[in-house]
């Protein structure tokens, strides 16, 4: 596979604002010449975690959170973003904690994402969790979310189940079996 030059950036803009997000403009020049217009959300320099906690039962643990996107109360793995001064590690016990008031002691990594390369740059680090121990945190959710149990022993079922339609989710769940499966 021959390995592209990527196109020159000409210039950036911010082009739209509200509180959470920055639309960003690049004007680009590809190594044919030809010239055009992207519009990406600006890079935040933050990236994010999602786990799928499995109980010592054989369960797996999925929240039910609402999502303004969908507005709708959605199914996925517990998530949350990265804060400034730690590592991935570090910020998957922490929303373990605040959103299913469980830790974890053993992290594997999975598999690290991105949502749409197109329009973001942020990468999500998907991350098996066992061993997993009580202890909560305050998190910065609305209301208390729903944590769900699901028996591993079904967890293909999840893929079509309604309320179990994020993207990440299902890679996560994908990549935790493919994962569960070469262990034994």
């Amino acid at each position: 596979m021959t390995q592209r030059k990527p196109p020159q950036i000409l210039s950036k803009q911010v082009v739209a604002a509200s509180r959470l997000f920055k639309v960003e403009s690049l004007d680009l020049q590809f190594s044919n010449g030809v010239n055009r217009t992207y519009e990406r959300m600006k890079p935040s320099g933050r990236n994010a975690v999602m786990m799928v906690p499995l109980t010592e039962q054989g369960d797996l643990l999925l929240v039910r959170e609402y999502a303004a996107g969908t507005e709708r109360y959605e199914l996925g793995f517990p998530k949350g973003l990265i804060d400034k001064g730690e590592v991935p590690e570090q910020a998957a016990v922490r929303e373990l904690k605040e959103e299913i008031g469980l830790g974890a002691r053993e992290l594997i990594p999975l598999k690290e994402v991105v949502l749409a390369p197109s329009y973001f740059s942020s990468r999500m680090t998907l991350m098996l969790a066992r061993d997993l121990y009580p202890e909560t945190l305050e998190g910065d959710e609305p209301e208390p979310l729903e944590v769900i149990r699901w028996p591993l022993a079904q967890a293909e079922e999840l893929l079509t189940h309604g309320d179990f339609c994020e993207a990440r989710s299902i890679t996560a769940l994908m990549m935790a079996l493919k994962y569960l499966q070469s262990e034994r």
